[in-house]
């Protein structure tokens, strides 16, 4: 961390700061709370970021003991960036931004969350008032190529990336899509929107997502 910028103050929030105030710094780890990600992976989920920023806030991640690198087991066996367990404590503070930000107006561009992003705004917005009748049920939640299962329980929502076990019902569309449909009123079409299994739950599922007032 030599020669990195410092507000050299010993307040608590300070210090965070210095470790996760860089541009890009707490995006890359929004990028990895759902789980490891190759350098290619994480340049998808942050398509505005340059490859030597990317690298560089990465050093100083893994410098500062926020993310380590390790390899998937065979057969991929690729190396990826993952969090240590210091890292994933960030969460409920990547959740609680979402939420003070999601008062804010979208920035203009019609931009679109990339998965990882998408499902995290689920949990920052999750509604645990609508869930009665839910609990206990798990989705699968499918955006392109990539798989999230999503369980639900009394006042709490847990995602992860993987195929949902035995999910009550999959839905199966693109981030733009489903960006669309729970937050900028576009209805929800079977021709845009496939769902599997308990088509009311899944509807259901998809209503625990307003936005705030």
């Amino acid at each position: 961390m030599a020669g990195k910028r410092t507000y050299g103050d010993p307040c608590g929030i300070a210090r965070a700061l210095d470790v996760i105030g860089e541009r890009w710094a707490l995006l890359v780890v929004r990028e990895l709370l759902l789980g490891p990600k190759r350098f290619t992976d994480l340049r998808a989920g942050l398509p505005h970021v340059g490859p030597d920023v990317l690298a560089q806030r990465l050093r100083e991640l893994e410098q500062a003991g926020v993310i380590r690198r390790g390899k998937l087991p065979p057969p991929a066996a690729s190396r990826v960036y993952e969090l240590t367990e210091w890292g994933h404590k960030l969460e409920p503070v990547v959740l609680g931004l979402g939420r003070w930000g999601s008062q804010a107006p979208f920035p203009p561009g019609g931009d679109v969350l990339g998965p990882d992003a998408l499902v995290l705004a689920l949990k920052t917005l999750f509604d645990p008032a609508g869930v009665n009748g839910l609990a206990g049920r798990s989705f699968e939640l499918r955006l392109g190529e990539e798989v999230f299962a999503i369980q639900l329980s009394e006042g709490q929502l847990n995602a992860s990336r993987g195929p949902a076990d035995e999910p009550v019902a999959t839905i199966a569309t693109d981030s733009g899509t489903l960006q669309r449909v729970l937050w900028h009123e576009h209805p929800l079409r079977a021709d845009e929107v496939e769902i599997g299994g308990d088509e009311q739950a899944a509807q259901r599922f998809l209503a625990l997502f307003p936005l705030p007032a």
